[in-house]
């Protein structure tokens, strides 16, 4: 698809097929969008009613254009879809764009299989089009900004209102690339998203999706933009629909419907926002060029904020507190500095209030700025003002960011709570000297932190799948190819396998053995339900603790084994620590997603969890586990012992080997709690889900 893709993009000749010389029509935006392209493409028109359109001679056919052409342009309705692209296809035309919906029953996947076979690159059906400013080709038969200002943003979105709102949106954003692709039948987003990268003009990738296409590619391309410094900013609408088989497990429920997307911006580094509002402000603040300095311990960057209002500062401190980002911690230089600017009465700290009598507003906060801009740790400041018509036009607080923008090279922006109350020509004079606005306190921070924590250097090169142990994966690929879950005992020796131990643990199906293991294991024990079927052992009663003899473990066993059945498996008590679970569930359309989280018989309710793909490296591995909100608790809380890490992390990576190996032939597999604690980390729990095989007709 490379060449194909690129031909479509920068097609030099070019026909459409359903031109119109009818105003407002599609034919008709095509053909001026197409004449009035910088590139100046070389067009045929097609339309069996008209010989010229617009002074352009018009062929009844596109049999009558000579020679194949770099892209077709399909301004036609669904009907006649399937017969121009056969004779596109056979005439040997480079590429394709179907703007109308292609319903019909198999008309999609029949105008995919004659594209695939022909080799032609196909951007939709049901898609707006394209607009590739740097090759300067408009192919969109849509009203939407002509020129369209260039600059380092490349676009895919599937939502076609989405593509006009944010290409007329009023925001310094610039374009390298955009596609609005539709449905894509045959050129997904990756391919769009790979040809934007080779070009050399590409600084920051956006994407809206409604699905995962081609999700392996996807995340190949958004790994190598984030190794190469160009960030991604993923707004992903629905879910991928997790299979019903992962409820089975806590992490099913945790990972949730979203978990795909969720996966595939950790494994890739992608900046995942939650709206339009969150997504324009992101690509804004990415556009003005000015990137944070990698801090030397590979955290995250710190803010620094300028008021006008110890209300609105305090809800600033709220907000931030409430999307996770961290104010610096000014020095002492900085707070002198800061002193001999502000008023009496006025406190020289981050965040900084500094409205006092009003007197020489501008140079205040411009010191001001300059001085949080140049203080060691901070990393972007905001002036966080309403920007609301002042009266007699005062334009303080523009002149002020103005003289702090051109005084320093690190990041900075204004800030604004209402967007409603801004003042637009102040704003669009402020984007005219390239200083960014962010239009909403909550959207605002959480664009900061996604450009704070950005960090190419902290992705390494391609985690690199696991090197397979033929034995190993042989033997419990047949083991688990039968389809019937291993049982617990079965679980802990397919995790030992992998590196991950347990309390001691043995099967028994009677009273006598029960006991007999319970005396070879040393009291006391656990008694837990092996019984089939039953996923969730606390939520029946089948599990026992702290049974300190024989007689306990007799009694327990026989009210267990009446209640649920005769399978039990009796194990060692593990020592205490903190509660963790991994595990792996089947997403149908990436597969084998990683759920690290919080572990115990509440995880759901609490939550906290962290998704990725497989393979994990170690690195990512402190990454996931570093991201959880128990995670303080791994480093001993009142008193109590701080945990292994390593340990914790070598298990981590060990299941992450193990769903490498073996995630072809599992729908789910989990390990909760996974207790984590000074001396290692055990594995009380082991629930594994085979994939049914395939049916036999």
């Amino acid at each position: 698809q490379d060449a194909a893709v690129r031909t479509m993009m920068e097609a030099r000749r070019v026909a459409v097929v359903g031109a119109s010389p009818r105003p407002g029509s599609l034919g008709s935006r095509l053909v001026a969008g197409l004449a009035g392209s910088p590139s100046r493409p070389e067009l045929h028109l097609v339309n069996p009613r008209y010989d010229h359109i617009d002074g352009l001679r018009c062929v009844p056919s596109l049999a009558e254009v000579p020679a194949p052409v770099d892209l077709v342009a399909l301004a036609v309705g669904d009907a006649s879809l399937e017969a121009q692209l056969d004779l596109a296809a056979a005439r040997g035309d480079r590429s394709a764009v179907i703007f109308s919906s292609a319903f019909g029953d198999g008309r999609r996947q029949r105008l995919a299989a004659t594209a695939a076979r022909a080799g032609m690159a196909l951007c939709g059906a049901g898609c707006m089009g394209f607009v590739n400013p740097v090759a300067g080709l408009r192919v969109v038969g849509y009203v939407e900004p002509d020129p369209l200002p260039a600059g380092p943003v490349a676009l895919v979105t599937h939502s076609g209102s989405a593509f006009s709102a944010l290409l007329r949106a009023d925001r310094r954003i610039g374009w390298s690339l955009a596609v609005s692709s539709g449905q894509e039948l045959v050129t997904s987003t990756a391919d769009y998203l790979d040809y934007a990268l080779r070009t050399g003009r590409t600084g920051v990738v956006a994407l809206l999706l409604e699905t995962l296409r081609d999700a392996a590619r996807l995340r190949a391309v958004l790994s190598a933009a984030t190794r190469a410094g160009v960030p991604s900013v993923v707004l992903a609408v629905g879910s991928s629909g997790p299979a019903r088989e992962m409820v089975e497990a806590h992490s099913g429920a945790l990972a949730g419907g979203d978990a795909a997307w969720e996966a595939i911006c950790e494994a890739t580094g992608a900046m995942r926002v939650r709206d339009l509002a969150e997504m324009a402000d992101t690509l804004e603040l990415l556009c003005a060029g000015r990137r944070p300095r990698a801090r030397s311990d590979g955290s995250a960057g710190r803010i620094a904020s300028v008021h006008d209002s110890g209300a609105e500062r305090a809800h600033l401190v709220d907000v931030a507190d409430r999307v996770g980002v961290d104010f610096a911690r000014i020095s002492p230089t900085t707070s002198r500095r800061l002193t001999e600017v502000l008023d009496d009465g006025l406190e020289a700290a981050n965040p900084l209030d500094v409205w006092g009598t009003g007197s020489d507003a501008t140079s205040c906060f411009a010191e001001s700025l300059v001085a949080l801009a140049g203080d060691p740790d901070t990393d972007l400041t905001l002036l966080c003002v309403d920007l609301v018509p002042e009266v007699g036009r005062d334009d303080s607080y523009e002149e002020a960011v103005a003289d702090a923008w051109v005084r320093t090279d690190t990041p900075m922006a204004v800030l604004t709570n209402l967007p409603s109350a801004m003042d637009r020509v102040a704003t669009r004079r402020l984007r005219d000297r390239g200083i960014p606005v962010l239009e909403g306190t909550e959207s605002g921070l959480r664009a900061a932190r996604h450009v704070l924590g950005f960090d190419p250097a902290r992705r390494p090169a391609a985690v690199q799948a696991p090197a397979v142990d033929p034995e190993r994966a042989g033997r419990w690929r047949s083991a688990l190819g039968r389809g019937a879950p291993p049982g617990a005992a079965g679980g802990f020796s397919l995790l030992a396998d992998y590196g991950i131990g347990s309390p001691r643990a043995h099967h028994a199906a009677s009273e006598r053995e029960a006991v007999a293991v319970g005396d070879e294991i040393g009291y006391p024990v656990v008694l837990k339900t092996d019984e089939p079927g039953i996923a969730h052992k606390s939520d029946v009663g089948g599990v026992v603790v702290g049974i300190a003899n024989r007689a306990q473990l007799a009694t327990a066993y026989r009210e267990m084994s009446e209640r649920l059945g005769p399978p039990t498996v009796v194990m060692g008590t593990a020592p205490p620590g903190v509660e963790l679970l991994v595990g792996m569930v089947r997403d149908p359309l990436v597969g084998p997603l990683l759920v690290v989280g919080a572990g115990g018989v509440d995880a759901e309710l609490r939550a906290d969890r962290r998704v990725t793909l497989p393979p994990v490296s170690r690195s990512s591995a402190r990454g996931l586990v570093d991201g959880l909100d128990v995670r303080p608790l791994l480093d001993g809380y009142r008193g109590r012992p701080a945990a292994d890490l390593e340990a914790l992390l070598d298990a981590v990576v060990g299941f992450a080997t193990l769903v490498a190996e073996l995630g072809e032939v599992l729908e789910a597999v989990e390990v909760n709690p996974l207790r984590c604690g000074p001396g290692g980390v055990l594995a009380l729990d082991v629930l594994v889900i085979p994939r049914r095989p395939p049916r036999q007709d």
